[in-house]
């Protein structure tokens, strides 16, 4: 009889396995790596915040100096247009003979490593991201240091998978957990930081994924204050009125903040497009970017940068309606030209700023409420709407200012810019960069349809089979004659058990090798490893077994006696997927006010 088994490396696993998780005790050897991958994080933070001032004092002040100096004290005049041209340049050449890898943000570049490859980043993009970043934004570009500390963190976490044998997928929740701590450790953000990795980079939501990544955020929010601030950064005591017009207005501005978005993410495409069209290699296009910024920064200096101080204002109240609007659009066009550009920077830190000032513009038409307050909801919205991470959003302006009391207004108007930009936007202004890479990216996860089934609900009970006994003749036979035909058959002894299983493929290699027509099926396939299923598994383990072995068409056998009972086929799980859509898709009312009419939608 031909040995049964099923699908490896597990050879028979029964009901009792089965569970909420798969999670395995192999997630404790990833948590101890991310531990190690959170400090790293810390240390990169430190060492990128460093490489920025020191950039900025060498090309603003001309000195050696690691003290922080706003960009906008510096007395350069129209000479400052140069540096960041300059800047640029250096960054064009690091891309091209470095790696193109560090050109953009940082964030798409972490989600396109994790879906196509494989989450394996190269050495010299982890040295060269922090220090194309730090020359880009030392040098006036303005960026936030978020997205190079994601790719640089993440870079930390896969390189150091690399030197474990580890599948992909555990590649992928270390290099994550290594994004989440470069990002808990510039911003103090540990809880909105797994939620960055939850709504953006995972792909997944498993303990097997999760613990590290909380492993590895908790271990540099705990390493931070030895090296960088332990407070937040940018603490803010205003309180929110849940009042009827209040509550409106939460909703409002995030709508505002939401069609903000819209604007930002189809400007720097805009310009992006723009610049493909230029008959000139791209390793030049940051330089025009880096003209524009300089430009920029005669017009309004406080726009280059990262602009902590412009957000530290804003959350203030300290700012004037004319310093605000202006600071919005300079912001706005040197960002949008350079991020196009191809230049190395983070998009989060300037999204904080946009949405801040449009809070503060609409602040004189909103209810009354404490200096600021309009202005951080507006750069939680638009955060969340850009992004469309609204529960990072939140979370993240609750930790990064440290009160806890306007939790529910920021998350009101994030959920209101998520939602408009959702309806008004096919992808973000991360995945629409990867989209043009031509990959898609879908953003909504649900619960495989196969994992709550079981198999003894989709198989056919009513299977045609060929008896062991039948000989090798009859059954080249019973393939050739005109009679339509499975592709398979399960092969049966006298009591119903599965001996083995005999293809179309088998009769014609019969056939063409002369195979002893008098041999019975039993007889041939005795040596055969044959896959098999059980009624009480899961429809997802059928499933994957036909992947594995390439099969169409599963035999369901009793696990006492090994007796047929049924057969899956492609047909039979192409019937619980077709149960979702029509799950998805179809409308009924099952309570109706007389007289209404019933109407049928379509399902598309």
């Amino acid at each position: 009889m031909a040995p049964l088994a099923s699908l490896s490396p597990t050879r028979t696993p029964g009901t009792s396995r089965l569970g909420d998780f798969t999670t395995d005790r192999r997630v404790l050897l990833l948590m101890l790596m991310a531990a190690l991958v959170g400090l790293a994080g810390v240390g990169a933070a430190w060492v990128l915040l460093r490489l920025i001032t020191l950039c900025t004092n060498l090309a603003y002040f001309g000195r050696l100096s690691l003290e922080e100096i706003p960009i906008a004290s510096h007395t350069l005049g129209w000479a400052s247009v140069a540096v960041p041209v300059v800047g640029c340049i250096i960054i064009g050449f690091m891309a091209r003979y470095g790696s193109e890898k560090i050109r953009g943000h940082g964030i798409p570049e972490a989600m396109e490593a994790i879906l196509i490859g494989k989450s394996r980043i190269q050495p010299k993009v982890a040295v060269l991201k922090p220090l194309s970043s730090a020359v880009s934004i030392g040098t006036g570009g303005p960026f936030g240091a978020e997205g190079p500390i994601i790719m640089t963190g993440g870079a930390i976490g896969s390189l150091l998978a690399q030197m474990v044998h580890m599948s992909s997928s555990e590649r992928k929740t270390l290099l994550v957990a290594g994004a989440a701590a470069g990002m808990t450790a510039v911003f103090g953000t540990p809880i909105a930081a797994i939620l960055l990795a939850v709504e953006l980079l995972l792909f997944e939501w498993k303990p097997r994924s999760f613990l590290p990544v909380a492993v590895a955020a908790i271990v540099s929010a705990s390493a931070r204050p030895l090296l960088l601030h332990s407070a937040p950064i940018f603490p803010y005591a205003g309180l929110g009125e849940p009042s009827l017009p209040h509550v409106l207005a939460w909703a409002g501005l995030g709508v505002l903040a939401g069609l903000g978005s819209g604007v930002l993410t189809s400007l720097v495409y805009l310009f992006e497009d723009w610049f493909e069209k230029l008959p000139i290699h791209w390793m030049w296009w940051p330089a025009i970017g880096g003209l524009v910024i300089g430009l920029g920064g005669l017009i309004e200096p406080s726009a280059l940068g990262v602009g902590y101080d412009n957000i530290a204002d804003l959350l203030a109240g300290k700012l004037a309606i004319q310093a605000v609007l202006l600071l919005l659009l300079v912001k706005v066009v040197i960002w949008s030209v350079a991020l196009g550009s191809g230049t190395s920077g983070g998009v989060l830190a300037p999204l904080l700023i946009f949405g801040g000032a449009l809070g503060a513009l609409a602040a004189p038409l909103l209810p009354q409420a404490s200096p600021g307050f309009w202005a951080l909801l507006g750069m939680a919205a638009m955060m969340g709407g850009t992004m469309r991470a609204p529960l990072t959003a939140t979370l993240f302006a609750v930790e990064l200012t440290g009160n806890f009391s306007v939790l529910l207004p920021v998350l009101t108007a994030c959920a209101f810019a998520y939602g408009l930009t959702v309806l008004l936007l096919k992808r973000s202004i991360l995945t629409e960069k990867i989209a043009r890479r031509g990959h898609h990216i879908t953003r909504e996860y649900h619960v495989d349809p196969f994992d709550l089934v079981r198999v003894s609900a989709v198989m056919t009970t009513s299977v045609q089979t060929l008896p062991a006994s039948l000989c090798v003749a009859e059954a080249i036979e019973h393939f050739t004659t005109a009679e339509r035909r499975h592709t398979a058959y399960p092969v049966v002894d006298t009591q119903g058990k599965v001996v083995g299983e005999m293809t179309r493929a088998d009769s014609l290699a019969w056939t063409l090798e002369d195979e002893d027509a008098a041999r019975p099926l039993g007889e041939i396939l005795a040596g055969r490893e044959l896959f098999v299923g059980y009624p009480d598994e899961l429809a997802s383990q059928v499933a994957d077994r036909m992947a594995l072995t390439g099969g169409g068409r599963v035999p369901i056998v009793e696990r006492a006696t090994g007796r047929l009972v049924g057969l899956v086929g492609r047909k039979d799980l192409l019937r619980v997927r077709a149960g979702r859509l029509r799950d998805e898709r179809e409308r009924t009312a099952y309570f109706r006010w007389r007289g209404a009419r019933r109407r049928s939608v379509d399902p598309q």
